[in-house]
């Protein structure tokens, strides 16, 4: 991890797993993230996929944005804030997925679940630092 040090310095809230965790749960987050979008557009791809599929792009961009914000800028708040939005949108994306195909939905779960986790790691560490 780039400057490591940084975070590890970091005051942390105690329920904040040991490192080895994240990428064994993110690598099987990304694997079923995938897998509902492969189940999503099964049978084709038509105008009542179109805004689903904009919310998954955009949740999917502000997964991708929340690490280099915190890690590379170190910027802990506006990565909250970040980590706020992510859960809205795929709170609405399980909701718009589960209209077309219910094992895209759920497939999405375990994701929303780590993240609503995330947050509260992300708020502990703003409120401690």
């Amino acid at each position: 991890m780039k400057d490591a040090f940084w975070y590890y310095s970091l005051n942390k809230s105690p329920l904040t797993p040991p490192n080895w965790v994240f990428p064994v749960i993110w690598t099987i987050l990304y694997l079923m993230i995938a897998l509902s979008f492969l189940f999503y557009i099964k049978g084709g791809f038509n105008k009542d996929k179109v805004i689903p599929f904009i919310i998954f792009i955009i949740q999917l961009a502000l997964n991708f944005s929340w690490a280099p914000v915190y890690f590379g800028k170190h910027n802990i708040l506006l990565a909250f804030w970040i980590i706020i939005f992510l859960i809205v949108f795929v709170f609405v994306n399980i909701i718009l997925f589960y209209k077309k195909s219910k094992i895209a939905a759920y497939l999405l779960i375990p994701y929303f679940i780590w993240i609503v986790f995330a947050a509260y790691l992300n708020f502990e560490i703003v409120m401690l630092n």
